[in-house]
């Protein structure tokens, strides 16, 4: 790990690698007194679709992001590409910068780890922006298993040329297959209805329109019309915006809607604010 600043302070902007279980993941600290906030990306996504918002959200808070296992340009391969491993690389990541209490900002994949950290963590957890993501619904059938499995099989040669890019993660097809297969399982309203109602930490959702890459019809309209009950259930939840555009351009075309989600929850933590 190369660093300008010993991960105790965390006053100058550092890059580097942070070790965890068999891999390395790139990490980018932007540094200063500002409020930590941890950005967690979409699955195959990486560290750069975040910095429209980062922008939006200038110097005053303090900015860390990261690709993770196998994603990007530099994270390293594992054995393990599992959901609680990118649970636990949260925590890893929080350690090797010294950060104790984080908001965490989630974008697709990216929420449901965010949701289940915040819930697993409410004493580190400052809160949560959950960016088209986390919805609790049982999508996940035989037909939609066998689906995603031929999906990826037809994108691996496309992911393959597009890999010394980093714009695709360092994985086989079936890898990353399962991948999505098992967060249909955990998305499921009996997996993440209980951990939504467990989160006692200020949480936003900011949640987009129309189709997904590899979503059909009305599909993603009816798993986002979940979030008005979850939200009726835990008063520390709510909707901050639902924005124009789809799935896959949230963070490029309404990055300013997710930024001020983020100053909504991050002035939440400031001492006598409501929840």
């Amino acid at each position: 790990m190369t660093s300008n600043a010993t991960p105790a302070t965390g006053t100058t902007a550092w890059t580097g690698m942070v070790p965890v279980d068999d891999t390395a993941l790139a990490v980018t600290d932007t540094g200063g007194p500002g409020l930590p906030v941890v950005y967690l990306n979409g699955q195959f996504a990486t560290q750069g679709y975040w910095r429209r918002v980062l922008a939006e959200l200038g110097p005053r808070l303090r900015h860390i992001t990261y690709d993770e296992r196998a994603r990007g340009r530099k994270s390293k391969r594992s054995a393990d590409y599992s959901f609680e491993a990118a649970v636990r690389d949260v925590d890893a990541v929080l350690a090797a910068r010294g950060v104790e209490r984080a908001l965490l900002v989630g974008w697709s994949y990216g929420a449901f780890v965010g949701a289940h950290w915040a819930s697993r963590n409410p004493q580190r957890a400052i809160g949560a922006v959950l960016v088209d993501g986390a919805q609790p619904y049982d999508w996940l059938t035989e037909g939609m298993e066998q689906r995603i499995r031929k999906q990826f099989r037809q994108w691996a040669p496309l992911m393959a040329l597009m890999r010394p890019t980093g714009l695709t993660p360092r994985m086989t097809h079936e890898q990353m297959s399962d991948c999505n297969i098992e967060l249909g399982r955990i998305g499921s309203a009996r997996e993440l209805g209980p951990v939504l109602d467990a989160i006692t930490v200020p949480t936003r959702y900011v949640v987009a329109s129309g189709v997904s890459l590899g979503s059909r019809g009305d599909e993603q309209e009816m798993i986002r019309a979940v979030l008005p009950s979850v939200a009726e259930r835990n008063p520390h939840i709510g909707i901050s915006a639902k924005v124009p555009s789809n799935h896959g351009a949230i963070l490029k075309k309404d990055f300013r809607a997710v930024a001020d989600a983020v100053r909504e929850v991050a002035a939440l933590d400031r001492p006598g604010a409501g929840r």
